[in-house]
């Protein structure tokens, strides 16, 4: 006789990661627009609280009390956003993740868009990055942004006009094949494109913050991103990482 197949673990058509550190207030309205933006897409949402001191933990808790779809992670301590992306992506069932800030600036009715450029798309682009036409921040960081982005386009060759954006779409299996570090989720078009794989900038919306106040400030991130970036052009300099097809397929003997 045959052997039987295993049934496994439930697995969505997308995996909605969210990384949040003191993000107690936005939350609540956030999860329920990813979910009326997404009520024809089957779907799970993976909150990653960051170590977050303000009651967040108590709010995702009673949060997932009525929401049977939504996973919450913590971290035991502080480890940065990337970190708190890779934790959530690690734990994703679907084979493609769609990510979100916490803070709610990004606009879940902009998941559809992504999901359709990525339907109309060619199989080899496993990024889909925000780009934010209109950035709803205050002057100083818009221009902070800008010439950030200016110098890292100049450097790295990335053809990303915005990659702080929060808001993605990526296959899984490609971003966990990336070398992990912080900061890390600034520079997925590059690194994705040393990969070997393509990516595509899709505008989206950008909202003003609501609740709370940012976690970066200026002078903080150009000091942290000059490190980055030196990181990252070494890492391009070593060379791309090789992708291979199979091009035999074989039968795979079934066991007695």
């Amino acid at each position: 006789m045959n052997i039987p197949r295993q049934r496994g673990p439930w697995a969505p058509a997308l995996s909605v990661v969210v990384p949040a550190y003191n993000e107690a207030a936005n939350l609540p309205a956030l999860l329920d627009e990813i979910d009326a933006a997404l009520r024809h897409v089957d779907h799970e949402i993976i909150c990653v609280d960051d170590a977050s001191d303000d009651g967040t933990d108590a709010v995702l808790a009673a949060c997932a009390a009525t929401r049977p779809h939504l996973r919450v992670l913590r971290h035991r301590r502080r480890s940065g956003q990337s970190a708190a992306l890779r934790s959530g992506v690690k734990a994703a069932r679907a084979a493609w993740i769609a990510t979100l800030d916490g803070d709610g600036q990004n606009d879940p009715a902009d998941l559809p868009r992504l999901l359709q450029a990525r339907a109309d798309a060619a199989a080899d682009v496993r990024l889909f990055a925000g780009w934010r036409v209109k950035r709803e921040d205050s002057a100083s960081k818009r221009w902070a942004s800008r010439f950030a982005n200016t110098v890292r386009a100049r450097l790295l060759h990335d053809a990303t006009p915005d990659t702080g954006c929060g808001i993605k779409l990526f296959a899984r299996d490609a971003f966990l094949d990336l070398p992990a570090f912080d900061h890390m989720h600034r520079y997925l078009p590059a690194l994705m494109q040393r990969a070997g794989w393509r990516t595509l900038s899709v505008p989206v919306n950008h909202r003003p913050r609501l609740h709370g106040r940012s976690k970066y400030d200026n002078l903080g991130r150009a000091l942290v991103g000059i490190s980055d970036l030196r990181g990252v052009l070494w890492l391009l300099r070593r060379g791309a990482c090789a992708v291979a097809d199979e091009r035999i397929a074989r039968d795979v003997e079934v066991l007695p």
